[in-house]
């Protein structure tokens, strides 16, 4: 075998989510991290470990700012209102899991 080898994008969102599940519980900080970390070195890169690590968070922002614009009167200031909103939860998401995206910086890193 030669060359360099990519990560997988799937392979370390299940690493992450497997791991953040069993570990987060009972090792509050350094659970998410080692999820993060092990996602990381999983993903191949810093790059593709912080998509992964941002991937719920986008997903989540898209579908709230979806919800907010399509359930609004008036589309125009429901898109405000669904950025806003979009942007609320994304941020939320994002700091409740720092942990995990410090861990998948280190371990995007070093993979």
């Amino acid at each position: 075998m030669s060359g360099s080898r990519k990560g997988s994008l799937l392979g370390a969102l299940f690493w992450m989510i497997l791991l953040s599940v069993l570990l987060s519980w009972w090792l509050p900080v350094l659970g998410p991290f080692i999820a993060g970390y092990v996602g990381g070195k999983k993903a191949g890169s810093v790059g593709r470990a912080l998509l992964v690590c941002l991937l719920p968070a986008l997903i989540v922002g898209g579908a709230a700012f979806l919800l907010v614009t399509v359930t609004t009167a008036y589309p125009g200031i429901g898109a405000v209102i669904g950025a806003v909103v979009a942007g609320t939860v994304g941020l939320a998401i994002v700091t409740g899991e720092f942990s995990l995206i410090c861990g998948a910086i280190v371990g995007g890193a070093l993979a």
